[in-house]
């Protein structure tokens, strides 16, 4: 069942390469930068993931991000998720986020799954939220 929104955040779209795919179609590899919340800490983040696009015309992505707080809390993130492109060229994905932090302030992610929501519109603009799995 979906929980409580632990995180949200925006960005930009950083870069973006395509890179060869043996098992299919090119893989396109992007990264982006944001600002956010966290359980309630404020924090950056950077990211990046790479997708592929299935017979249905569907993607499938992985990735992998780094979030610190001005504190100098850290945490890393790795995930899984399918998305959509839509007809003005924006993605939207929805999928699940493991962390792994020292951190006092976010040791409860490290035991949670979580389940995301982002979405980058055809400017390159992101928007994330991140709610617990319970």
């Amino acid at each position: 069942m979906l929980g409580e929104r632990i995180g949200e955040g925006s960005g930009k779209v950083t870069s973006q390469r395509v890179l060869p795919n043996p098992g299919g179609g090119p893989k396109m590899e992007t990264s982006f930068q944001g600002v956010g919340s966290l359980l309630g800490v404020n924090e950056t983040e950077t990211a990046t993931y790479s997708a592929v696009a299935r017979p249905d015309g569907t993607l499938y992505g992985e990735g992998q991000g780094i979030v610190m707080s001005k504190e100098g809390d850290v945490a890393t993130w790795t995930g899984q998720g399918v998305g959509t492109l839509k007809k003005d060229g924006a993605v939207s994905y929805r999928g699940a986020v493991y962390f792994q932090t020292a951190s006092p302030k976010w040791a409860r992610l490290n035991s949670l799954a979580t389940l995301f929501e982002y979405e980058v519109d055809a400017q390159g603009n992101t928007r994330s939220q991140l709610f617990e799995w319970r």
